[in-house]
């Protein structure tokens, strides 16, 4: 044999168990040389807890969400010198507006999600601020000043008492501004009375998804209300920011900013048409204090998304949430984020365009 002839011989013989091992076929080559399936691993991540009074993904200290509400009375007195403008109003999460006398309204801002530094002019209580905090499962809250009656009723009521008598050290005097239009304090140093066991608010509305819109209403830009004529009245509008769909704030024709500077802007205004009994009690120009009717049920607007949704509201008891329907007895959801809440007596809306 020659040597060429044997070079190939070997290569022959070596390359035999090569080919065998790749073309043989028992279980167990075969699991030798294929690659076991694999599995991608999966994780979920768990969405954001909430905040209960504006429906937005909480971000912060898990344990703020935990804190009781803090409802802050503050001044709505409109002229020189006066109220305007407050501080805090743009970090409450829910503003209430009623009418204390005449056409003269008041503010209770809900303060859950946010604190600010200085928050005023604080005023006084009134009982229909009863009927507003009822339902917040007994949070702070922080007046000044009351005739006999209307005092009992804050510090026996379903409330933190952290008012001036009992939280004095929370407030102070701003000299530049004119009492009784400059008592200010912090909600930190509000919150500094909480009691232990305080717990916190449950949501008050439900919320559309961010991006949904909602269902029924019709387009307005500009909704126009009226707490009566006289004497300290100040008419109030709530007109479309057509870029964001949210809702700037007028008062007296003119933009309603804060201390700051910034116009109150809001995702939700939510109209609740109201009825006013005298509470048998008057101030002290001899002007009848009204209490506005929170329980039973009435004529509701609500701008949110650009549309009027009108319905009904209703509440019936004082402990009950108050339900929003629609005029087809759905529920009506926000838009997650801030809320004003208006009480006119029925008419007292109107919309300008």
């Amino acid at each position: 044999m020659s040597s060429l002839d044997r070079r190939a011989f070997l290569a022959g013989l070596l390359a035999t168990p090569v080919l065998a091992a790749c073309s043989g076929g028992g279980d167990d080559e075969a699991a030798a040389t294929t690659a076991p399936p694999t599995t991608a691993a999966t994780t979920t991540t768990a969405p954001p807890p909430v905040q209960p009074l504006t429906g937005l993904p909480h971000q912060g200290d898990p344990a703020l969400l935990a804190r009781p509400a803090l409802v802050v009375k503050i001044d709505n007195a409109d002229g020189e010198g006066r109220a305007r403008p407050q501080a805090g109003l743009n970090q409450a999460d829910i503003v209430y507006e009623e009418r204390v006398e005449g056409s003269v309204t008041r503010l209770a801002a809900v303060f859950h999600s946010q604190d600010v530094d200085p928050v005023g002019p604080i005023r006084s209580f009134r009982s229909t601020d009863l009927h507003i905090v009822a339902n917040l499962n007994r949070p702070l809250l922080a007046w000044s000043g009351a005739n006999p009656t209307f005092a009992a009723m804050a510090r026996n009521g379903p409330l933190i008492d952290v008012g001036f008598d009992a939280a004095t050290d929370a407030y102070r005097r701003e000299r530049s501004r004119r009492a009784p239009h400059n008592l200010m304090a912090s909600t930190l140093a509000l919150r500094a009375h909480t009691p232990e066991g305080s717990t916190p608010p449950a949501p008050l509305f439900s919320y559309r998804d961010v991006g949904v819109a909602p269902v029924g209403g019709r387009p307005v830009s500009d909704v126009r209300i009226n707490y009566g004529g006289g004497g300290g009245a100040a008419p109030v509008n709530y007109r479309l920011d057509a870029a964001t769909g949210t809702w700037l704030r007028f008062q007296r024709d003119t933009p309603h900013v804060d201390e700051a500077g910034v116009q109150v802007q809001v995702e939700n205004v939510v109209i609740m048409h109201v009825d006013y009994t005298s509470t048998g009690v008057v101030d002290s120009g001899g002007n009848p204090v009204p209490e506005a009717q929170l329980i039973g049920e009435g004529l509701l607007w609500v701008l949110t998304g650009g549309v009027l949704v009108e319905g009904r509201w209703s509440r019936p008891s004082e402990e009950a949430l108050a339900t929003l329907t629609d005029a087809a007895g759905a529920a009506i959801a926000l838009a997650p984020g801030r809320t004003w809440v208006a009480l006119p007596e029925e008419g007292g809306a109107t919309v300008v365009a």
